[in-house]
């Protein structure tokens, strides 16, 4: 076979089943929108990991603090990959971290007001971002189910 040439169309690629093409479609699209939030959120000096970390923590029923697994597993992020965000949040002042009194394995994050505040400042433009990014995705029947989803 020889390589493809400019003037040769696009390759497609045909997903054997309409589940995994669905699949595949919401997978691009949350990437597209993540990639709207990073940008958004960098004047903030903030990844879009650490504003999803940080307001969980700032809107959480228990005073701004949860068990690092549980934050982990609310984000969605690794353990290993949490563990190394939270010392970049705690370097900069926007949370701490303490062991649970009754198990000194269990490891809680806590919220700052320092964090509080950043969450506050970038939060307007997450939204902002995030409504640009659904209003300009394009119709494939995926945003759709998406943005009905997402506004209820």
């Amino acid at each position: 076979m020889s390589p493809a040439t400019s003037s040769s169309p696009s390759p497609r690629i045909e997903l054997p089943s309409p589940l995994e093409h669905r699949w595949q479609a919401l997978r691009l699209f949350e990437a597209r929108v993540r990639e709207r939030l990073e940008v958004a959120l960098e004047p903030h000096d903030l990844t879009y990991s650490e504003y999803a970390a940080l307001a969980a923590l700032h809107y959480s029923d228990d005073g701004g603090h949860l068990r690092q697994q549980f934050l982990a597993e609310s984000i969605p992020i690794n353990q290993s990959s949490l563990s190394r965000m939270v010392d970049r949040l705690e370097r900069n002042g926007l949370t701490e971290r303490y062991h649970c009194a009754d198990d000194r394995r269990g490891v809680y994050t806590q919220i700052t007001e320092q964090g509080r505040a950043k969450v506050a400042e970038a939060r307007e433009s997450y939204l902002a971002a995030l409504r640009e990014a659904l209003a300009e995705e394009p119709d494939d029947g995926v945003r759709a189910g998406i943005v009905a989803l997402l506004n209820g």
